[in-house]
């Protein structure tokens, strides 16, 4: 048997920002053909963010037809999407293709949930990147009571112009819509109560939404929270977050709207999103934002 190690390559990135420090954190393995997925879910488990994804190289053809084929893991569990390791993972890739030069051009990955295409220009002098996610299904409408007393909250704390429902584009959260910035600003639930109340519903998390923001810019303020604390940004909750604001008239169909995250914790978001009518359908979902690199390193193994 060999005694040789493997070296492994990897980078780091701050998604959903342009400023370093910010956003939301990712590793990207630029070559996981050589792991098992055990490997993978403790190379994920050491890097402790919220994500870590592996690029598993194939043929020039293969890629053209059905993507780059990438896997996504938390610290515990592999997951079929999420939004920010799309992002981040495509920018990786984009970046290594075209050495860094700011052209327009599209990135398509292979993830568990099938091809999500990325599609790059160029805003405020960086590249932007803008992923199309699946059409959304709408599910599961909540009871503000309920909803309330799992995030500690009161019900008038919770709007009643808008429901809170369970919507997904690969990933199913529960919009909840809160009266107001403050009350965004003072949550604090206990993962226990949202796990208990979430097991029981066809939601896998709550996605908290203020249409008052800090940033008159920002049409939107959110936050996550889930069993490693909060998540500065939640890309693959954004997606269902715009059909949402769509369907009930939040925001007007097919403009790009900004929302921010992460606020809070100070790791600020930059969340762009639309999404589109047809017929009585939400279509067309699109998330973007930037991509900042930050570390540059390899895994020895």
């Amino acid at each position: 048997m060999s005694n040789q190690k493997r070296r492994l390559p990897f980078v780091q990135v701050d998604v959903f920002t342009s400023v370093p420090l910010e956003g939301n954190q990712l590793a990207v393995f630029a070559d996981g053909r050589s792991l098992t997925d055990t490997e993978m879910q403790a190379l994920a488990k050491e890097t402790n963010l919220s994500e870590t994804t592996f690029i598993l190289p194939r043929d020039a053809a293969t890629e053209r037809e059905r993507g780059v084929r990438v896997r996504i893991f938390t610290t515990t569990e592999e997951l079929p999407f999420a939004g920010h390791p799309t992002l981040g993972t495509a920018m990786v890739l984009r970046n290594r293709a075209q050495g860094g030069n700011n052209g327009a051009e599209e990135v398509a990955l292979d993830l568990n949930v099938g091809r999500i295409p990325v599609r790059f220009s160029t805003r405020d002098g960086l590249p932007f990147g803008i992923m199309t996610q699946r059409d959304p299904e709408f599910k599961h409408k909540h009871s503000r009571e309920e909803i309330a007393r799992a995030a500690g909250l009161v019900i008038d704390d919770i709007a009643d112009d808008l429901p809170i429902q369970t919507v997904s584009t690969g990933n199913p959260f529960a919009m909840v819509p809160l009266k107001s910035l403050a009350v965004l600003q003072r949550l604090s639930p206990a993962w226990a109560n949202l796990k208990a109340y979430l097991d029981k519903t066809d939601a896998k998390f709550l996605y908290f939404v203020s249409r008052e923001t800090l940033n008159p810019d920002a049409r939107l303020q959110s936050r996550m929270f889930f069993y490693n604390g909060e998540d500065p940004a939640t890309g693959s909750a954004a997606g269902p977050c715009a059909a949402w604001a769509v369907q009930y008239g939040v925001v007007p169909a097919d403009q790009q709207v900004l929302m921010e995250q992460g606020v809070e914790m100070k790791r600020r978001s930059r969340i762009f999103f639309s999404a589109g009518h047809k017929g009585d359908k939400i279509v067309n979902v699109r998330v973007g934002g930037h991509v900042v690199e930050v570390v540059r390193g390899e895994f020895i193994l």
